[in-house]
């Protein structure tokens, strides 16, 4: 039986908790009691044992020195000197991102990669930074380059402050924490919220810099099904006894590239409050929509019951390592301890550079360049799939965002035909990743903003290539 049937299963024998405040109960300086831990560990894959089937895979693309092995049990490692360094439990829970060694090995020449979640280079505003990078020096030069605040640059915290609640999220500038990329907040928030076997729901499938953020602290991981409207409300709340949070990406989602509906995202936070189920609210993509913004967020739905982080990375420029995590008043303190810990504060040189950019107004004028561009590359990259693909293989139209989820019939493996793609010139990441527990493997994640259109016609011609013939192999 797989996982989530397990868990739907055991939820069911239970009940579901009140529905008092998420945050309740906590003082700022002792979380305890706040979530109990979980129950007994239901019939599912731990979070740390991933399946090393996809290393071994991917070392058949023909570089195997640039893909680390997995050491699952190992615990100790010597150095050139004959030194033994024992490993923390946590640290043999860490495995390396798939998706960066997938880029480490199609960095080799005439490779066409639909593989990373990169931005555009074409959408950088150089010009712009440069500028501002000219004024901080000259302006504020020392305080640039000093040590500053773990809570952020003042001003940009403001900024965000007053940026969200245009989109319906009204928060102070003190719930604000500037983070070193929005990837930071997920590691503080998994640091703060989350104990050895605590059970924490997330998509299925969901992001894996999530899945990497959350494994070393020991979670229980459950997938909660859904469809191309998101998240099954009927799963979430038959799962929700004892989870410490559900981790969700509600906009153009990475890996999927779907949206959560209004009427679902409704029914999504309202449960959730009767539930006493915080949300952690990922939003890295939300100002990249096509022809009309997402629906309001869910944490301006629950917010109390809610973590919300953003990003300057899809806007700007990811080279800044930007972010920002938003939570309740009460959580504050909690992580911005984390924050003083992991690196005293993000750098003062970027957070002040940003925001001499964007205060005046810059993006207002600047993402819907970004939205035209990667709306024409996204529709290049359909009209390719539809030209060649043979039939039996689906995937979506994003109405935003970077990605679309591609599904091969049920015979193939993804992960089998990565190798066979790159032997044409083409590059993709295999779904299987993307999946806290039993993985749809006849699925794929392609990435359509970082290649021209030439490219995009090409490398579908030639995945289309390898897929056809893997399907006459089967069939055969």
């Amino acid at each position: 039986m797989t996982q989530n049937a397990d868990i739907l299963r055991a939820e069911r024998r239970g009940e579901c908790r009140g529905s008092r405040s998420a945050f309740a109960d906590l003082d700022g300086t002792n979380a305890s009691g706040l979530w109990p831990l979980a129950a007994p560990k239901p019939a599912h894959v731990p979070s740390g044992e991933r399946r090393p089937r996809l290393q071994a895979d991917l070392r058949r693309l023909g570089r195997p020195e640039r893909l680390p092995r997995l050491a699952a049990g190992r615990s100790t490692y010597s150095s050139d000197k004959g030194l033994s360094f024992t490993l923390a439990r946590r640290a043999r829970k860490m495995n390396p991102s798939v998706i960066r060694e997938i880029l480490k090995v199609t960095e080799r020449p005439g490779i066409i990669s639909f593989a990373g979640g990169l931005p555009s280079p074409q959408t950088f505003p150089v010009e712009a930074m440069r500028e501002a990078c000219a004024k901080v020096l000259r302006d504020t030069p020392r305080e640039a380059l000093q040590y500053s605040a773990s809570e952020g640059y003042g001003p940009l915290t403001e900024w965000v402050a007053a940026e969200l609640a245009h989109q319906g999220l009204h928060v102070k500038p003190a719930q604000v924490l500037i983070t070193t990329g929005s990837q930071q907040g997920l590691d503080l928030v998994a640091k703060v919220l989350i104990d050895a076997g605590s059970k924490v729901l997330v998509e299925s499938p969901t992001y894996l810099g999530a899945l990497q953020a959350f494994t070393p602290m020991e979670p229980l991981l459950a997938g909660v099904p859904g469809d191309e409207g998101g998240p099954d409300v009927q799963a979430m709340v038959a799962m929700a006894r004892q989870a410490r949070f559900f981790y969700l990406l509600p906009n153009f989602q990475n890996p999927t590239g779907r949206t959560i509906g209004e009427e679902r995202r409704a029914a999504i936070a309202a449960r959730a409050a009767d539930l006493n189920l915080p949300l952690v609210e990922d939003n890295p993509y939300g100002e990249l929509w096509f022809d009309a913004p997402p629906p309001p967020s869910l944490a301006g739905r629950h917010p109390h019951g809610s973590i919300y982080l953003g990003s300057f990375s899809k806007v700007l420029a990811p080279g800044l390592r930007l972010g920002y995590v938003v939570a309740p008043h009460a959580l504050m303190p909690k992580l911005l301890q984390a924050k003083q810990a992991a690196d005293l504060h993000t750098p003062s040189f970027n957070q002040r550079i940003v925001h001499e950019v964007i205060r005046n107004g810059f993006l207002r004028e600047h993402v819907p360049t970004i939205r035209a561009l990667y709306k024409s590359q996204r529709d290049t990259m359909l009209a390719a799939l539809a030209r060649h693909m043979p039939h039996g293989v689906s995937w979506n139209a994003p109405s935003g965002g970077m990605f679309l989820w591609l599904r091969l019939p049920a015979s193939l493996s993804a992960v089998d035909l990565l190798p066979k793609a790159v032997a044409q010139g083409v590059a993709f990441v295999p779904g299987a990743p993307f999946y806290a527990g039993a993985p749809e493997e006849n699925t794929l994640r392609l990435s359509f903003v970082t290649a021209s259109a030439q490219q995009i016609d090409t490398g579908i011609a030639a995945l289309a290539h390898v897929v056809r013939e893997a399907m006459e192999g089967t069939a055969a």
